[in-house]
């Protein structure tokens, strides 16, 4: 997988155009930094309060968007060290904005809004299940924050 670290995450503010009858979302586009390549476009609703933890990817590139609601992206990496390196970011209404996230990265996610938050990952590979890793929820010690 190679040497990978939480400051690899990139986050892209994303435009919204206003038009009438209802607002254009940007996500992504070929010439945008973070594209690899295009495997495949999938969408993702998370309820607020539920958790989806723990998967991490061996080659995979994800690029996230959350067009509706808010979610809560925790990212992880596991060390030698004692203490447990963690990246958090909030992405959605309120901070609309794409996370490209390259593979070997551990993280979780969290609605934090509506009964359903919308998720959409573009991808540089289709979904393989023999490249992904899972863990339980408590594998990974988080204190996931309630929401509010």
């Amino acid at each position: 997988m190679g040497e990978v670290a939480l400051d690899d995450i990139r986050i892209t503010k994303l435009a919204e155009v206003e038009t009438s009858g209802g607002n254009v979302l940007h996500a992504i586009k070929a010439s945008d930094e973070g594209y690899v390549s295009f495997g495949e476009a999938y969408f993702s609703f998370i309820e607020a309060g539920s958790i989806k933890a723990w998967k991490r990817h061996s080659k995979m590139f994800m690029n996230l968007v959350v067009p509706v609601g808010m979610v809560r992206f925790v990212f992880h990496l596991e060390s030698n060290k004692s203490t447990e390196d963690f990246r958090v970011l909030e992405i959605g209404k309120n901070n609309y904005a794409r996370i490209t996230v390259p593979p070997g990265i551990w993280f979780g996610f969290q609605g934090l809004e509506h009964s359903q938050n919308l998720i959409l990952n573009v991808s540089n590979i289709m979904h393989d299940p023999n490249e992904v890793e899972r863990k339980s929820i408590n594998e990974i010690k988080y204190e996931w924050n309630s929401i509010k």
